[in-house]
């Protein structure tokens, strides 16, 4: 089935289930992707890209078409993921980063054998949620300090902070997987 996305946003506003089932198996996947960057673990990214996907199509009236329709989806999962960040913020205050065990088990295998796919997004998923957040808004969204700050309700100071303690973090996860 070919379809222009404004054609399928249009059968979505129209409330077409099928129009809805193949936006949400054609965004799915690469959602799920970035919803296990800002989640603990896939039970958390699962729950929240359900969610954001119910905001998609709450507020599908507000895509004008200006971007990608990709662009705008990953835009409202992201949002979503931060709100789950925010929501549960209590159980995820910042930790220290002196604090932080980064022993990993290397099983004898140099990184490049050890060091995966799935095992990065493990070692992303297991970083503090303030260190994980902003990396994940950073160096792989794209934001800025200042966008991310403004989003997040800190200080620029603390956006950059954040992200140079993820990435001692990051070095020093894969420095014991041997990948430097």
């Amino acid at each position: 089935m070919k379809i222009t996305d404004e054609q399928l946003v249009k059968k979505c506003l129209e409330k077409d289930s099928a129009a809805q089932e193949y936006l949400f198996n054609l965004y799915s996947r690469k959602m799920m992707g970035v919803c296990l960057r800002y989640s603990r673990d896939e039970d958390e990214a699962k729950d929240v890209l359900q969610v954001g996907f119910i905001k998609v199509f709450e507020k599908l009236d507000l895509y004008n078409q200006e971007g990608s329709l990709e662009g705008w989806i990953r835009k409202v999962v992201i949002n979503t993921a931060l709100d789950n960040i925010r929501k549960n913020k209590k159980e995820n205050d910042n930790i220290e980063i002196d604090k932080v065990d980064y022993q990993l088990s290397n099983e004898g295998l140099n990184g490049y054998e050890a060091m995966k796919t799935k095992d990065l997004l493990n070692v992303i998923q297991a970083m503090p949620v303030g260190f994980r957040t902003v990396f994940n808004l950073y160096a792989i969204e794209g934001y800025s300090h200042k966008e991310i700050a403004d989003q997040l309700g800190i200080s620029v100071n603390t956006s950059k902070s954040q992200y140079s303690r993820a990435r001692v973090y990051l070095q020093n996860v894969l420095s014991k997987k041997e990948v430097f």
